[in-house]
């Protein structure tokens, strides 16, 4: 598979230092690295996108994410692998994602979840870390970024 062209927050190099500064500052809310390499897995995953799916998973194991969770991410729901606060970032990864999939794209008893484990600071860095994976999987699918390849 070739890329269509390369990446545009490389072929417009001011953009690639802004994403990589909400990247940072999204890890500044709290929220334990290993939920925000969940929450990054599973959005890329919902968005098919192969770049962020490799890169993410050597990232998710070097935080320590468990292997059993690696592999179960995608069927969280039957999986017993996942603690409560897991569950409730996945599920609002999931409705953050899928947007058009529902009237009411996210839930108020799916923020109430996530509420309950995360306070708001955490919120803010785990919607950050959301919203930048779709945006991530959405350049690099366009541009049919492969897998492996750099930037």
């Amino acid at each position: 598979m070739d890329a269509r062209m390369p990446n545009p927050a490389v072929v417009i190099p001011e953009a690639m230092p802004a994403l990589l500064a909400v990247v940072k500052a999204a890890g500044q809310g709290g929220v334990p690295q290993t939920v925000m390499e969940l929450v990054h897995l599973r959005a890329s995953q919902i968005n098919g996108c192969s770049y962020c799916l490799d890169g993410g998973v050597t990232s998710a194991r070097k935080a320590g994410v468990d292997e059993k969770q690696l592999a179960t991410v995608a069927a969280w729901r039957d999986a017993p692998y996942f603690s409560p606060a897991e569950r409730a970032a996945l599920a609002l990864a999931e409705s953050m994602t899928r947007l058009a999939d529902r009237s009411d794209a996210v839930p108020d008893e799916i923020w109430a979840a996530a509420a309950e484990h995360f306070d708001e600071r955490q919120l803010a860095g785990l919607t950050l870390m959301i919203g930048l994976t779709n945006l991530f999987n959405r350049l690099n699918v366009t541009t049919r970024q492969p897998s492996g390849a750099s930037w």
